[in-house]
This record gives structure tokens, sequence and C-alpha cells, in this order.
């Protein structure tokens, strides 16, 4: 792979002006109150993962209409007070996965509570699709935005927030949220939607910047746009005019809570300057580790440490009380 996005000296600077919906604000505000008309009724069922460092739950919640969405919660074995928790989003088509794949958070002394991905690689359902779509998730319900998947989705993981929270082994003041690809808009969505966050931590961030992604990368899920696009040409300024509901370039204009971004400069699967829209127009404080020669893995391990170096330094280990 080689470089062929901006520069890193325009990347920098890059902050385009785009066309935000006049009602983008009363939307998330009625599409929240809507979701949390619906009990969350958070559920932890101790589950048995073979692992002596840590307590397992099994974690069922209502996201979106009610509808349950399942989790996984790690509590360091032993805590004896409530602790910093980092609530995970994870990349597109997949789902929690297996208990023992995520250890890093609760190896370095924090609750990690991991979000299910409705309809994707995981196990929960999603019962809302509709409407013409190619495949994928990116252009489902895509020509309003009250059915437009990712509604949905970004709803469930502010509810995540909100389960992560109910339970007594979490310091709901020291809540941090993280993820990578789809998990990192998601995480820039919740940031710009939940007002009392510790922490953001969005790796390689999707979701961003649509149209520009759409035009300079042919790599999916961006190249569901223009898929979409060439079988519907009538229809692709209302589908564009939807996602603005969803950029995390607005999203990140609203964000309060300190956030570490991350980039790689050969990444065609999130281009960089869809990436650098949204952390240019973060408006809390902020710093990006750029991967010049890294793709869509971004910074991989090397980056895994330096989240951590953030979250220990932002949110610490223990309660603030204590420290």
């Amino acid at each position: 792979m080689a470089l062929f996005d901006y520069p890193l000296e325009r990347l920098r600077e890059y902050s385009p002006r785009l066309a935000e919906p006049a009602d983008f604000d009363a939307f998330w505000d009625r599409t929240l109150a809507q979701t949390r008309s619906h009990a969350l009724d958070a559920r932890f069922t101790p589950y048995d993962s073979g692992l002596s460092t840590v307590d397992t739950y099994d974690v069922e919640f209502g996201g979106w209409n009610g509808e349950r969405i399942c989790g996984w919660l790690l509590v360091p074995r032993d805590t004896s007070s409530p602790t910093g928790c980092v609530v995970e989003y994870v990349g597109y088509g997949g789902g929690r996965g297996l208990v023992h794949d995520r250890l890093l958070y609760s190896a370095a002394g924090y609750a990690h509570f991991v979000m299910d991905t409705r309809g994707q690689g995981g196990d929960t359902a999603d019962a809302g699709g509709s409407g013409p779509h190619v495949p994928g998730f990116l252009t489902d319900g895509v020509l309003s935005p009250d059915t437009f998947y990712y509604r949905r989705l970004i709803s469930d993981a502010v509810r995540a927030v909100e389960a992560a929270r109910a339970h007594p082994a979490v310091d709901s003041a020291r809540v941090a949220i993280a993820g990578g690809s789809q998990g990192g808009g998601l995480t820039i969505a919740v940031a710009g939607l939940v007002g009392d966050l510790a922490a953001v931590l969005p790796d390689v961030p999707f979701l961003c910047h649509y149209r520009r992604a759409a035009q300079v990368t042919a790599e999916l899920p961006y190249a569901e746009l223009a898929g979409f696009g060439a079988r519907h040409p009538q229809r692709a300024e209302q589908m564009f005019a939807t996602l603005g509901y969803f950029d995390g370039v607005h999203f990140c204009a609203r964000a309060n809570a300190p956030a570490l971004f991350s980039v790689a400069l050969m990444d065609q699967i999130c281009p960089p300057s869809t990436v650098f829209a949204a952390y240019n127009n973060y408006r809390a404080s902020k710093d990006i580790r750029v991967y010049e020669w890294n793709e869509h893995e971004g910074g991989g391990g090397h980056h895994a440490a330096a989240r951590l170096a953030f979250l220990h330094e932002v949110i610490g280990t223990t309660p603030a009380a204590v420290r």
C-alpha cells in the first residue's frame, strides 16, 4: 500500500465545512428520548469464562426500542471499590466475541464493558432493517434518518454507557469509551451525545465525512455508498442528507471529554482525511497519534500501549478520593 490521501501537513489543517442538518440536535434529543422511554433493565449474569484474574458477566440491556442487546462485563477480580470502566464498541461485521480475547483493559485495572453489535457478527438481532439497500449495513434504511441502521446502533451505544454505570463495580464518574473503525465511529457519536464521559479513544474511526470517503476509496464499507448511488442515482442526495445526521464531524463539535485519536496514513478503509475532518472539529482537549506506514490496523499493539498510558493519565486506576 502507498500514500494516497492529502499530505500530512494538509491533513492537520483539513477542516471541511459540512452541511449539518438544521434539526441535528432535535433529532438526537427525540431519538434518545424515544430510546429511554423503554426500561434499561441491565442484567449481569455471572459467567464462567475459565479465567482467574477477572469476574465475568454475560450482559443484557435495553437498547433502541427496548430491544435486548448483549455484552460482556469484565471486572478485575478482588476489586474492593468501584473502578474506572472502558466501554468498548467493536468493528464492522464483528460482535462481542470471546471473553479471553478481550483482556487488555481488565489486565490494566479497569472494568471493561464490551457491547455486542446488533445484526452483525455477534449474538444480538436487529429487528428494524428496512428499505432498499446494497449488501452491508451502511445503506440499510438510508433514505430517512428515522429508519437508518445507525440510528438504532448509536442509540444502543449510548445505552451501553448507562448499562455499564448500572453495575456497582463501576465508578460512574470514570467511564471512558473506546473502539476501532466502526467502533471508533460509535465512540465519536457517543462522545457527542453523552456529556459526562471521562475519556474518549477513537481509533481509525469509520462513519466520518461520508461523501469524501465515498469519493476517495473503493474499499468496503464506504464502497456501499457508491454502490447505492450507482443503483439509485436519483436518491444519492437523499442518502447523503440522511448521513448528515450520523457524521462524526458533527458529533465531534459537541464533545467535551478529553480524547486520543489514531489515524493510519495508508488506510484505504477509513481514509486519513475523513479521520482528520472529525479530529480537527473535536471540541474538547485532544491528541492524535499518526501511523505513517500503517493501513487499517492502525498502530496495533503500539497504540494499545498509548491508549493505556492515556487512560492512566486521565482517569487513573483508582478512585480520585484514593489517589
